[in-house]
């Protein structure tokens, strides 16, 4: 073979590429992703799925330290998945909104899904 393909792709081409979003889109969904790559990022995010949380009882969860669970948090809310309440000098943590449920249910939707097709359930 030459490299060249087989037959013309031109007209679907023409039509993904005017679909396509920006590139920079692309990136921004990529490192949204990336922080999903972190298991103890995914059981807070869980555990916010569940209740509104202070930093103490994720601590007490998680069996990390106050400080790693404070930067798992920072992270978090950086990239707009959690959002923070004060109430006093309480801190509270919770999901930033459906969309990250979504993201989750799915996830763990998807996970499961294979292993009740393998066992026949």
């Amino acid at each position: 073979m030459n490299g060249k393909p087989s037959h013309d792709h031109s007209g679907l081409l023409a039509q993904v590429r005017e679909k396509l979003p920006r590139e920079e889109l692309f990136r921004e969904l990529a490192g949204l992703y990336s922080i999903f790559a972190d298991p103890t990022r995914v059981k807070l995010l869980y555990a916010l799925w569940e209740s509104e949380m202070c930093v103490c009882a994720l601590t007490e969860l998680s069996g990390l330290s106050q400080s790693a669970v404070s930067h798992q948090l920072r992270t978090l809310r950086e990239s707009n998945l959690v959002k923070a309440r004060r109430e006093g000098k309480q801190v509270y943590y919770a999901l930033a909104d459906a969309h990250v449920r979504m993201i989750i249910e799915m996830g763990f939707e998807h996970l499961t899904e294979d292993r009740q097709e393998e066992t026949g359930r």
